[in-house]
């Protein structure tokens, strides 16, 4: 399966790396590190030379507790960067984002992607994706990022992972978005315990069922920090070995705060594929 991102196409049956580029002050990770366009760019520029054939542009922190954003700011955060990024960098920009207003001024600029942890829940957000035409990402998410670690709870978390998503599906594709511009997300730790984020690790690849690429992001996750008792900026062993698993599961793009790390990772799990085969 190939998808064009705005004129850059991809085999989807490869597994690619995609940075993630924070422009907050509150990601939990490197919250206020590049939020100047410099130094945005920079650092998207690094991410590039390591590894990453796309880089995930943000301008609104989803860590659980994290508070909106108004539409106004956002578009002052993420729009110079994505300009920028399209103006220097081969590369294909992703922009995370659930406002429809940033979906289409990103897509206007240059973005190749919308990856929407809400899976385009927010009114208007189908229609914007649908006229903005590049692929879009669909996540699972049990709740708002302020609320979602209150009490999630699941019958069974796989199944009701697909049902969500294959329901979100078939909203989106009414209102115009294509079909083979859909990717899927289980949305590793937005409203879900530890077990239930092992638990998709662990069935990650039943989710190919759904008949579209999977995008997994796991860098860094509290959930590691549970497994393993480390902080934040000490998980970078954990996040490679669930990139690593995930990788062997079949997903097409893993998300990442440590590229060139991941990028090696990938293309071990790639090379014991092809001999496989």
């Amino acid at each position: 399966m190939e998808i064009n991102f705005a004129g850059r196409m991809l085999t989807m049956s490869r597994c690619y790396v995609m940075g993630i580029l924070n422009v907050t002050p509150d990601s939990f990770s490197d919250g206020g590190k590049f939020n100047a366009p410099d130094a945005a760019l920079a650092r998207a520029r690094e991410m590039v030379v390591d590894g990453a054939t796309f880089i995930d542009v943000g301008g609104e922190s989803t860590r659980p507790g994290a508070q909106p954003v108004s539409v106004a700011e956002e578009l002052d955060r993420v729009c110079p960067v994505v300009e920028a990024i399209a103006r220097e960098l081969d590369t294909i920009i992703s922009v995370d984002t659930s406002a429809p207003e940033v979906m289409a001024e990103a897509a206007r600029l240059g973005a190749g992607m919308i990856n929407d942890v809400r899976a385009l829940q927010r009114a208007g957000a189908p229609e914007a994706a649908a006229a903005a035409d590049i692929p879009v990402c669909l996540m699972h998410i049990q709740g708002e990022p302020d609320s979602m670690q209150d009490n999630p709870a699941y019958r069974n978390v796989r199944r009701d992972v697909s049902s969500f998503l294959t329901e979100r599906m078939r909203v989106v594709e009414a209102a115009g978005v294509r079909s083979e511009h859909i990717i899927l997300d289980p949305g590793f730790g937005f409203g879900k315990r530890l077990e239930h984020n092992i638990e998709l690790l662990a069935s990650l690849e039943q989710l190919h069922i759904l008949g579209h690429p999977l995008l997994v992001g796991i860098s860094r996750k509290s959930m590691l920090g549970q497994i393993t008792g480390h902080d934040v900026n000490e998980r970078l062993p954990a996040s490679l070995a669930a990139a690593t698993i995930a990788a062997m599961k079949g997903a097409s793009i893993i998300r990442a705060h440590d590229v060139r790390e991941t990028a090696d990772a990938v293309r071990v799990v790639a090379a014991m594929k092809e001999a496989g085969r």
